[in-house]
């Protein structure tokens, strides 16, 4: 259940209005008049954020939200100051507001604010969660992270199989997770006491897997000075994890079948039969049906693998966890580099959301990492956000300059080079533009 929103006004109908708009959009409203108010509210209520104007009688919104935020630091806090007023949204944003809307403001607008603000306290609280070692220890969540329907049900499937006797074979593309999901199955059921065994079908020559898989015996080839036992027995009594499967020569193939089938092997240069009880997670990112139309996989092999079959979505089919995906990988390279974990603007989250990541996961937390680094922070640098809904385009283009001058000015600190260069516009020109919108520099 989504947290309440709690409206700080003491202007009766702009309360009203506040609480209309938000109500609207679906969103669970708390009122006060005062700073006071708010306060006793605050502390018997979980929020899922606060919107306070910053005049207000008694305490003020700014004493408010240092007061809050003292308290409870990742409660995310809109201010709404006057119009023109940039110097208290500046304040406001040093003090640590999570934004800020100026009046007059659209319901629209004052709507898009609050979600975005309940989306970062959940995203925070999921973070939370996933970085606490007690609630994360053994946790599926934990390890295959995302609330979308497909990373549900591929959980679940997980959960379904990992203690049963049968072999799986996961299908999806580079970087969607695929050896992590084969860990998962290992950790989760009986095996876990056994070795976990991984070994890329792709990364051998064909020569030299044969041997790593089945072993060998002293004179099997030359340079076989010693016995070696091979993977799959390495592996009895736990996982077997090949990846790449797809590349599996056909004559080692056929020896894999019979693995699955009789659960012995052979090693090279021997003719003792030696039984296993290895468990075999396959994965491979190829249409094996197609390639076996093709003559070029074992259609036996398929089938016989092909007895539990987990599919992993790419990223770009479940954008909805891109969010949280990005803030775990930033919070654990944070941690790793010793480094703050950087606030991203909305519009680089979107950008980031509308990215296709052809690498998935692995792409997605190599990007966590260069972000924590410092050196990704072109993308979507300004938050946009464009007019309400049926907006005329002359007035939709003076919100979209207005909303982006603003936020530059704030994040500026208010100084009117530092915003033009920023903005790459010449300052008499910047200048102009804010003494039309009824801005206001700072220095």
């Amino acid at each position: 259940m989504c947290l309440p929103i709690l409206v700080v006004e003491d202007d009766p109908n702009l309360r009203l209005g506040c609480q209309q708009a938000l109500q609207l959009a679906g969103l669970t409203v708390l009122l006060a008049d005062s700073a006071e108010a708010a306060l006793s509210e605050f502390a018997h209520t979980p929020l899922g954020a606060l919107i306070t104007d910053v005049r207000l009688p008694g305490a003020d919104g700014m004493q408010l939200l240092r007061t809050v935020l003292r308290r409870d630091p990742g409660l995310p806090v809109v201010v709404i100051t006057g119009h023109g007023d940039i110097t208290l949204a500046v304040e406001a944003m040093r003090s640590g507001a999570y934004d800020f809307i100026t009046k007059p403001f659209a319901p629209e607008h004052l709507a898009e604010v609050a979600r975005r603000a309940l989306d970062k306290r959940e995203l925070s609280q999921k973070v939370a969660q996933w970085r606490d070692p007690q609630a994360a220890q053994g946790s599926l969540e934990r390890r295959l992270v995302g609330d979308s329907p497909a990373m549900q049900r591929v959980r679940q499937r997980v959960r379904d199989v990992a203690d049963k006797a049968v072999d799986v074979l996961i299908h999806g593309e580079t970087g969607t997770g695929k050896e992590m999901v084969a860990r998962c199955l290992h950790e989760l059921g009986g095996r876990a006491r056994g070795h976990f065994v991984a070994l890329n079908c792709g990364g051998l020559p064909d020569t030299l897997l044969d041997s790593e898989l089945f072993g060998h015996e002293p004179g099997a080839f030359t340079g076989a000075a010693r016995r070696r036992v091979g993977k799959i027995e390495h592996a009895s009594g736990g996982t077997l994890f090949l990846d790449e499967l797809e590349s599996m020569p056909m004559a080692v193939q056929i020896k894999l079948l019979r693995v699955l089938q009789e659960r012995v092997i052979e090693r090279l240069g021997a003719n003792q039969s030696i039984a296993v009880d290895t468990r075999v997670v396959a994965a491979t990112k190829a249409d094996l049906v197609a390639l076996s139309a093709k003559d070029q996989f074992r259609s036996d092999l398929y089938y016989r693998l092909n007895v539990v079959t987990i599919d992993l979505p790419p990223l770009r089919e479940r954008r909805e966890d891109i969010p949280l995906l990005l803030a775990c990988f930033m919070s654990e390279a944070a941690a790793r580099l010793d480094l703050p974990v950087p606030e991203l603007e909305p519009a680089q989250l979107q950008a980031l959301m509308a990215h296709d990541w052809p690498g998935n996961v692995r792409e997605l937390r190599n990007k966590a990492d260069c972000l924590v680094l410092g050196l990704a922070q072109d993308e979507g640098a300004v938050a946009i956000s464009g007019g309400p809904k049926g907006a005329s385009l002359a007035a939709a283009v003076e919100a979209f300059e207005r909303q982006l001058i603003a936020g530059a000015l704030a994040r500026e600190g208010g100084n009117l080079s530092r915003t033009a260069e920023q903005l790459r516009v010449a300052k008499t020109t910047l200048h102009d533009k804010i003494r039309r919108l009824g801005l206001q520099a700072v220095s």
